[in-house]
């Protein structure tokens, strides 16, 4: 490979902060950060998963890769990630808000406890956390925000409610900071995964539901979490230096299909 083309998607000096990181698609784009020469961060609410992830992380690089217990949806616990971080590595360059749930619900049964939690969870904490960082990124004059959002934010389906509101808010809140960091040499995009087999569609789905799902792609298949990682890549390097205030759909052909 040229080194040109290498250096483009070189990410050594660079710090990687992802949410949710212990499992799943954080995982995935931990991984691929770290693999690219990044110092990684990642976050979550158990000791264990990090732990394990942490391992994973490291096999093979060289980087350091720290980790952080924290409950997204307290906002002290969103403060200490942003300043745990900084004063960990210095800086933040790459952020990727990925931590986040849904709880299906029909619009006349929804809780107000649990649209308050996802809307915190899925919206408030991205913004949170953005704001924490973006000042570490203005000094350096170099910084890549990456939201992860859902086809479930440009699309819907029964049951997804809350779900889908943050999801579409995440690209909304997107536009508007891209503008507000542009001039600091700040890019912000969300990806829009579409059906990958996680823990949280791998325990909420019947079987039937899955195959559905699978059905419902151009290419017949569920998304392994690895292939996501070359979006977070480009999104989080000078290889993407010109996206911004965008949305990345990665789904396997889902929307693309009307009937």
């Amino acid at each position: 490979m040229h080194p040109n083309l290498v250096k483009l998607f070189d990410l050594t000096g660079r710090v990687a902060l992802v949410t949710g990181g212990s499992k799943g698609l954080g995982l995935a784009m931990a991984r691929v950060y770290a693999e690219a020469g990044a110092d990684v961060l990642i976050s979550s609410r158990h000791e264990d998963e990090l732990k394990s992830a942490v391992a994973q992380i490291k096999e093979g690089n060289t980087g350091r890769v720290e980790y952080l217990v924290a409950d997204m949806i307290n906002r002290d616990d969103v403060r200490r990630v942003a300043d745990t971080t900084i004063q960990k590595f210095g800086k933040v360059d790459i952020v990727v808000n990925n931590a986040g749930s849904n709880l299906p619900q029909q619009i006349d049964q929804i809780k107000d406890s649990d649209w308050d939690r996802l809307i915190e969870l899925n919206l408030t904490s991205c913004m949170a956390l953005t704001r924490a960082v973006v000042p570490s990124m203005k000094q350096g004059r170099w910084g890549r925000i990456i939201h992860i959002s859902s086809i479930m934010g440009l699309a819907s389906k029964e049951g997804r409610n809350a779900y889908s509101a943050t999801k579409a808010a995440l690209v909304g809140m997107c536009k508007a900071t891209a503008q507000d960091v542009g001039h600091h040499g700040i890019t912000c995009n969300c990806i829009a995964p579409g059906p990958f087999l996680t823990d949280l569609p791998g325990k909420m789905l019947s079987d039937a539901e899955k195959k559905v799902f699978a059905d419902r792609t151009a290419l017949g298949r569920w998304g392994e979490p690895r292939e996501l990682a070359g979006t977070a890549l480009l999104l989080g390097s000078d290889a993407g230096s010109y996206i911004s205030g965008t949305v990345v759909v990665v789904d396997g052909g889902t929307l693309c299909k009307t009937f």
